[in-house]
């Protein structure tokens, strides 16, 4: 760190309930190759051991700051109280469950300082499980596309997005766009078109850490916060249309999120949601919000309920002409996934409600395909050979 104490970054870790993890996930940015840092650690009440860890490790390393809140009041305030002690030109967010790889912020910097027109870079990520081993069953890595192709009017909204844990963003930016607002499960998202109209954002091929997928993270918690996840990446897009186009932005007040968590389900929350919007924006949001919900359930571990599977059908089978032909080979696509994994799970009713009649084929086809070559694969490891029909001669027919 320099001699007058102040550091080049500043490293945001919000905590809640993470005794198992927030001892590696902070050593791995202590153990960066950039040491000009200061490490926040926000503990947003947590009830488990997760403050005595933290205050253990700040107590050794002076870079470390532990900062304690009174009580649980979810992952905006407690960003924004890490950022209003942020002091350092870059700030950099690191989840308490993920690992950062000893060079991510050295490749960081290195391109933000190279390109002053450069305002936020991610990274790629591998996948990992709660235990930390690499999976497959999320994709393997994470690797945002580029941000200049985002689109706030596709189905759903082509985000801007950086992998959040691991973005790192010039600090006179963060603090012009207002920080985070209470854009629930999506305030990243929100972020990010917000920053997009500051200065240009860039997803770097590097592989510069682990995200952890597990049914503990927030929006993959439960398919209800997905459903608010969903919703609220859809209205960050309609707030981007709006101040794009000269238009009073959307606000999103704290008392919504309360309203949100007591909805029956996301024909209620976009119920709650169209009051502050225009015919058109409703129109929009509805297909958009069934688009999201589908392609989130693709790839988080919760499972589509009865109703979001009615919903999506009715409501992409409706507006199946306003899709681009890129957005309905999407859709077909995700429709199949999810419809794999649920007839893994043997939620055959739910399956039903949700796929027509082409993507029930495809599905069954790919299940077929998927179980033979498992059992082609299991034959090979043993050594064995498949057996001939009972009765059959081979090279007959049976």
């Amino acid at each position: 760190m320099p001699a007058d104490g102040q550091a080049l970054i500043d490293v945001l870790i919000p905590a809640y309930n993470s005794e198992g993890t927030i001892e590696s996930s902070v050593r791995s940015i202590q153990n960066q190759t950039v040491r000009s840092i200061r490490i926040l650690v926000i503990d947003d009440g947590s009830s488990d051991r997760t403050s005595e860890i933290v205050a253990a490790i700040a107590a050794a390393d002076p870079r470390v700051e532990h900062i304690q809140k009174p009580g649980n009041s979810g992952i905006v305030d407690t960003l924004n109280i890490g950022l209003a002690r942020c002091t350092a030109p870059y700030v950099a967010r690191h989840d308490a469950d993920d690992l950062a790889y000893p060079n991510r912020f050295e490749v960081q910097l290195a391109y933000l300082e190279a390109d002053p027109d450069l305002i936020a870079v991610g990274a790629v990520a591998r996948h990992v499980d709660e235990w930390g081993n690499h999976t497959a069953a999320h994709g393997s890595f994470a690797r945002p596309p580029p941000p200049e192709l985002a689109d706030p009017r596709s189905f759903p909204s082509r985000e801007p997005y950086l992998m959040h844990p691991f973005l790192m963003v010039r600090r006179d930016a963060l603090v012009a766009v207002g920080g985070y607002r209470y854009v629930m499960h999506a305030e990243d998202t929100d972020l990010y078109w917000r920053l997009q109209e500051r200065g240009r954002l860039h997803n770097p091929p590097d592989l510069l850490g682990d995200y952890r997928f597990h049914m503990g993270s927030i929006t993959s918690g439960s398919v209800h916060n997905g459903r608010i996840g969903a919703l609220a990446s859809q209205l960050a897009a309609i707030s981007a249309v709006r101040r794009r186009t000269g238009r009073p932005d959307l606000d999103f007040p704290r008392e919504r999120l309360a309203q949100y968590r007591a909805a029956a389900g996301v024909t209620d929350l976009l119920r709650m949601a169209s009051s502050d919007l225009t015919p058109e924006e409703r129109a929009y949001l509805e297909v958009a919000v069934a688009a999201k919900l589908l392609e989130s359930a693709s790839y988080r571990p919760y499972l589509l309920e009865g109703a979001d599977c009615h919903f999506i059908r009715t409501t992409l089978t409706a507006n199946w002409h306003r899709l681009s032909p890129e957005e309905a080979a999407e859709m077909e696509e995700k429709l199949v996934t999810v419809g794999t994994r649920m007839f893994y799970h043997r939620r055959l009713r739910e399956l039903t409600m949700l796929l027509p009649r082409a993507a029930f084929v495809r599905t069954v086809r790919r299940v077929a395909g998927i179980t033979l070559q498992t059992r082609l694969q299991r034959l090979r490891r043993a050594g064995g050979r498949l057996r001939p029909l009972a009765g059959g001669r081979r090279g007959s027919a049976a």
